[in-house]
């Protein structure tokens, strides 16, 4: 009896904390069943003791807040001053960067469904439209893959169609000349572009991502933007900004590269300025650069502008051909043919109106580029990633139709089946966190941790589509050449897992560490309380936070508990019957997560910065959770199709595993075995729900990119791919042997019949459609139409070869 006394007291107040009440009618509901019980039961009176003793030890500090904030509060806030890690200001700049949006309401444990399904949709307008079906299309239509890559770099009619038509200036306002463009448009430009070449599409990105224009959009004075945002729109100017150098790549605090307040001649006239010496690498469009956004420090040692020496981080724009500007040779980042080189200058002495936003933003250098660098990132990459994933979902859908091996086409294999349902699936998914993050931009968000989720987790996607699809395609895939459509963009596949932040620190490092301290909804106002000096005001601040984190806490414990013993089945979820167990399982996971960060912070402390793995998984779990939020806004937005349900339930199950099994891996290696042990019981009370996608998932998904143009299924999942139709193209060979076999496909199982009834008996070696055109069985059309699509098939089968005299080097590529 007691037993059962015990566990709907603990179920009772769970449903309470889950409801996120107030602490004291969950006390009140303690101390009444502790009454009830001594009345009616035959409990023994130690045991009402401790029960009482309890009650009272967990009420009094609460309840009295002189002896809450004496025996609770203030242990606690000097523990916390204590473990507290260090951080820089370089790291300080970095969590207080860019905005919180739906990651927010993932830290929360309780996501509002409605905010993120009533969140606008997003709509190109008909000028965007109309840029990417014109320009768009023609500049895709101009380049091929293989002749960027012998030639390294594109053909000069594109560059001229690129300045004419303003690809550098998609993200300037048209009172610049630029084209004012959403963030929206802008992904699907730069998502387009790399479903052509990957060297196009970083051309084009750069400057519309982090660079000249953006910050001098949000920083630079007016004289700056109505000096070089028209050079920049009408590409009279083409602009590189320059981070990274030999000695500081992710750790931009370590940069060597200095600027020297001093004062010197400029036009004749003596002013106060920078004597700047730096040296810089991977800089993409330097080699063409002639303005370039230059990252250095800041010293003030003569006290020119101040009593301050050590200015800190600051953003210059300089042009190329000033004086001591050493800047043109190129990189070959594994033979990628995009512009990308190194520069360097000493003592190159620029006026102090040359720093962006002039003389006010010295030092504010890194502020400025985290700031934008959170919005550049939440586009172009996953744009390019996206375009990746998509690009071989058509390809290697149309491939394994074409490719037979023992008279069955590669489709019908299980084992490529599961490689096409990892490449289909992986396209919508990403396309779903593409599209959800670019429209948070467009709503003036500036998705710091979103932003840095998107860089790993679908730079990592597209380089495992491009994976599967070399697996695939096999030497077709391997053997470089005119005819290969594969071959470079699997050279290319480690360049966007290194840039803009390296995918191993993005994953152990900046999403949950970045991500706990941002998005927590007390955690950052605790570590402001901890570095105030009036300690006072500071304790009964944190006093104050102390009660709402721990209910918090408890709130999160509850519904975690609660929610996984009811399979989510707690309160009204939105969407159709498809989608509603997936919500539910998301707030389950949510509130998992929030209470799994919360105990990891408060059990390791400081500790949790150098506990990489764990700090990974933590990550892993909100990535996998905003990547299915993602999905489910989408499928909303389409208002519920029928036949995007494959595509749907595979992203959702794929995430839903993932976060999953991060949680399991955090708890699995958790530090205090005691404490993983228990909040295992709270996280997985019924065990894991969500293994992944099963195999008659894959082969439905699998399905979808293997079938004809104007599936709506299939359209939806290539909207925005570049799709040449020409018979001279090597993708548009593939869609042109698809329909001279579908043509072709009655005569040949006219023909299969014959052989297998005797009718027909072709001599040894004689072709089939001749001894059938002998035969009578064919007749010289049909016939033709056959050889046509044995063509056809063929023209996508077969594989480049050179002639010796063919290869020789030249410029570093074969010619």
């Amino acid at each position: 009896m007691l037993f059962f006394w015990l566990l709907a007291l603990a179920l009772g107040i769970a449903c309470l904390a889950h409801r996120r009440t107030a602490p004291f009618p969950a006390l009140g509901l303690v101390a009444g069943f502790l009454l009830l019980m001594g009345y009616f039961s035959h409990a023994p009176g130690w045991l009402l003791l401790l029960f009482w003793l309890g009650w009272l030890a967990t009420t009094l500090p609460l309840a009295m807040p002189e002896l809450r904030r004496h025996w609770l509060s203030a242990p606690l806030f000097a523990w916390f001053q204590r473990v507290l890690p260090p951080m820089s200001e370089t790291e300080r700049d970095a969590i207080e960067a860019g905005t919180v949006w739906w990651d927010g309401e993932l830290f929360s444990g309780r996501p509002d469904w409605r905010k993120l399904l009533d969140s606008p949709r997003p709509q190109l307008t008909d000028e965007e439209q109309a840029f990417l079906d014109g320009p768009t299309e023609e500049l895709c239509a101009m380049v091929s893959d293989w002749e960027i890559g012998q030639q390294l770099d594109l053909p000069p009619r594109a560059w001229a169609h690129i300045k004419r038509h303003g690809f550098f200036a998609l993200i300037i306002p048209k009172e610049y000349g630029g084209k004012g463009f959403s963030a929206y448009a802008h992904s699907q430009v730069a998502m387009k572009l790399a479903t052509r070449s990957a060297d196009l599409a970083s051309t084009v990105m750069v400057p519309n991502s982090l660079g000249p224009a953006e910050l001098l959009l949000h920083y630079g004075t007016d004289q700056q933007r109505q000096r070089y945002l028209p050079r920049l729109a009408s590409g009279e100017d083409i602009p590189c900004f320059a981070l990274t150098g030999p000695l500081a790549g992710s750790d931009a605090s370590a940069m060597p590269d200095l600027g020297i307040i001093c004062k010197g001649q400029w036009q004749g006239e003596d002013v106060i300025g920078l004597r700047l010496t730096w040296e810089k690498r991977y800089i993409t469009l330097g080699p063409v650069a002639t303005l370039l956004g230059l990252a250095f420090k800041a010293y003030d040692p003569e006290h020119l502008l101040g009593e301050e020496e050590d200015l800190g981080i600051s953003l210059a724009l300089i042009p190329t051909d000033t004086p001591g500007v050493e800047i043109g040779r190129r990189h070959l980042p594994l033979g990628a043919a995009f512009m990308n080189g190194p520069n360097s200058g000493k003592d190159v002495f620029v006026p102090l109106d040359f720093v962006i936003g002039g003389q006010a933003m010295l030092g504010k250098g890194w502020m400025m580029l985290m700031n934008c660098l959170s919005v550049g990132r939440s586009i172009s990459l996953p744009a390019a990633a996206t375009g990746a994933a998509k690009f071989t979902s058509l390809v290697t859908g149309q491939y394994t139709r074409i490719r037979e091996q023992f008279n069955v086409p590669l489709a019908a294999f299980e084992g490529v089946q599961e490689a096409l349902a990892r490449i289909a699936g992986n396209a919508w998914l990403m396309d779903s966190a593409r599209i959800l993050t670019a429209s948070a931009v467009d709503q003036g968000e500036k998705p710091s941790v979103l932003s840095a989720i998107l860089k790993y987790h679908l730079t990592e996607r597209g380089r495992e589509c491009i994976g599967h699809a070399m697996d695939v395609h096999g030497g077709k895939g391997i053997i470089l050449g005119p005819s290969n459509y594969l071959g470079r963009a699997w050279q290319g596949a480690p360049i966007s897992i290194t840039v803009e932040g390296a995918n191993i620190l993005s994953r152990n490092l900046m999403i949950f560490g970045q991500g706990a301290i941002r998005c927590h909804p007390f955690v950052l106002r605790e570590m402001a309380l901890a570095s105030r000096e009036n300690r006072h005001q500071a304790l009964e601040e944190f006093d104050q936070l102390l009660l709402k984190h721990i209910g918090f806490a408890v709130g999160n414990a509850a519904s975690s508990l609660l929610l996984g013993l009811s399979l989510g089945r707690m309160g009204d979820a939105p969407g159709d019957n498809l989608s509603r167990p997936y919500f539910r399982a998301l707030d389950r996971l949510a509130a998992a997560f929030a209470l799994l960060a919360d105990s990891s912070m408060l059990l390791l402390g400081g500790e949790l910065k150098r506990r990489e793995r764990l700090s990974a998984r933590l990550g892993d779990a909100l990535s996998h959770l905003y990547l299915a939020s993602a999905t489910l806004k989408r499928y909303h937005d389409r208002d519920y199709p029928e036949h995007l349900q494959p595509l749907v339930r595979w992203a959702l199950e794929e995430s839903l595993g993932k976060a999953e099994s991060a949680l399991d891996g955090l708890l699995g290696n958790f530090p205090n075995t005691i404490a993983g042990g228990l909040l295992r019981v709270l996280v997985f009370p019924l065990g894991r729900r969500h293994p992944g996608p099963s195999d008659a998932l894959d082969a439905e998904v699998a399905g979808v990119i293997g079938r004809d143009r104007g599936d709506p299924a299939l359209e939806e999942l290539l909207s925005g791919c570049y799709r040449p139709h020409s018979a001279g193209d090597p993708v548009g060979a593939l869609q042109v042997a698809i329909d001279q076999a579908g043509h072709s496909r009655p005569l040949l199982q006219k023909l299969q019949a014959a052989l297998k009834s005797g009718q027909l008996r072709p001599a040894p070696g004689e072709p089939l459609v001749d001894a059938a055109l002998a035969a009578g069985l064919l007749d010289a059309d049909d016939a033709r139409q056959v050889r046509a699509a044995e063509a056809a098939r063929r023209r996508v089968i077969d594989v480049d070869d050179f002639a010796k005299e063919e290869l020789h080097l030249r410029e570093g590529g074969i010619r």
